[in-house]
């Protein structure tokens, strides 16, 4: 790292998961290493902010804002801190699993402040209204535990303005020019893969660039992680 270097690094924001925090992204410190030095990704900065069990939801009663807090606290401050590049075309956004989520919804709500999106294993389900959702969804949230988030009872227009897919399908032109990543592990054990499949459904009936992996053997955790972290990398390094 080199903050007076001429030109400022690319930013990468990186979610972590349901209960995880900041400091998971020292796990995947080697593959950030080992990317860079292969020459396979341009030296960029890399943050995680915590986002605890929030879903990085701004709460439909105030209460909590996590995505304010992502873009109107840490994107400032990361700016500030860091040699890093202040346009739109050199910041993007990633996570995995509840950060998944999240990314895909803070890049698809907001195209104007990332060129690039990159989502593993999001934990989205597998339609575009609140009214699918239930019991008979394998990934299932009861619905008692987004109560905080949505209201109680659950607030179907807040709960759609908030859905990555509802988001694509409703303007799909707002996200023309946005680079899209999407991948799961074909194991996953929250069967995940229906969700980011069926989001890999809309985005290409949306006419939609995108790149969508399915990933042969991938569990939800363990070290296949790893490897497909590098692969979505790959991909922002080419953005």
């Amino acid at each position: 790292y080199d903050n007076k270097r001429a030109e400022p690094y690319p930013l990468l924001l990186l979610l972590h998961g349901g209960n995880g925090s900041e400091k998971d992204l020292l796990y995947f410190k080697d593959v950030f290493d080992r990317e860079i030095a292969a020459g396979r990704l341009p030296p960029l900065v890399i943050a995680t902010p915590t986002g605890r069990r929030s879903l990085y939801m701004d709460f439909r009663d105030g209460s909590e804002r996590w995505e304010s807090f992502v873009l109107s606290d840490v994107l400032p401050f990361v700016r500030r801190t860091a040699h890093v590049a202040e346009g739109r075309d050199r910041t993007f956004i990633g996570g995995w699993s509840m950060g998944g989520l999240g990314c895909l919804r803070m890049a698809f709500k907001h195209p104007a402040i990332f060129s690039a999106v990159v989502a593993l294993e999001p934990a989205v389900e597998p339609v575009l209204a609140w009214a699918g959702v239930g019991p008979h969804t394998r990934f299932w949230r009861p619905e008692e535990v987004l109560h905080p988030m949505f209201g109680a009872p659950v607030d179907a227009e807040y709960w759609a303005q908030n859905n990555p897919a509802t988001i694509a399908s409703r303007a799909p032109d707002r996200l023309l020019d946005l680079r899209i990543y999407l991948e799961v592990g074909d194991q996953d054990m929250l069967y995940l893969y229906e969700g980011t499949e069926f989001l890999h459904r809309v985005l290409f009936d949306a006419r939609l660039a995108h790149e969508y992996r399915l990933g042969h053997g991938g569990e939800h955790v363990g070290t296949s992680l790893l490897a497909r972290l590098g692969d979505a990398l790959d991909f922002t390094a080419r953005q």
